[in-house]
């Protein structure tokens, strides 16, 4: 399947989150982005370093500037489940906009034609890192990295984008 590009309309899809229960629910993307503008973000794996050190932290710590700009939801996806995203979601205490949502069969990744397939790293499939900016459901940019780079998925890259 080909990558998700401009112009196109992301897929619907189910994510997973843990509630403030602890309990694991799911919701729609499309319940998430329509009529908003969002940005979804993908990372190739929790509590991986550059992940965790960079991409991350970015969208945190620019939060309140990408909310100024008309942004309504900031939303990080991994191919990992539900109780690992609510786990590395802890480790920034400081974020108050970015959702950690779970792809863990990486169905939505596939869907979006954004998967990595590390699996003679031992690390099976996980997601390309990329950076969405999308508007009532359609790509207006598509920020999509090559192997293991962090260069145009930032949120500075998307901010220069808005």
């Amino acid at each position: 399947m080909a990558p998700i590009a401009v112009g196109d309309v992301i897929p619907d899809g189910i994510l997973a989150y843990l509630d403030e229960e602890n309990k694991p629910q799911t919701i729609s993307i499309h319940s998430l982005a329509a009529g908003k503008k969002v940005i979804i973000f993908g990372v190739p794996g929790a509590f991986t370093p550059t992940c965790s050190l960079k991409h991350v932290p970015g969208f945190i710590e620019r939060a309140e500037e990408l909310k100024g700009k008309g942004v309504d939801e900031i939303i990080c996806i991994s191919v990992n489940d539900p109780f690992v995203m609510n786990s590395w979601a802890k480790t920034f205490p400081e974020n108050k906009h970015v959702k950690f949502l779970a792809d863990g069969a990486a169905k939505y990744t596939n869907a979006l034609g954004l998967e990595l397939d590390l699996t003679d790293k031992g690390l099976g499939v996980r997601s390309k890192r990329f950076a969405l900016l999308v508007e009532d459901l359609k790509v207006k940019v598509a920020n999509v990295e090559s192997g293991g780079e962090f260069t145009i998925s930032s949120a500075e890259e998307i901010i220069k984008a808005l």
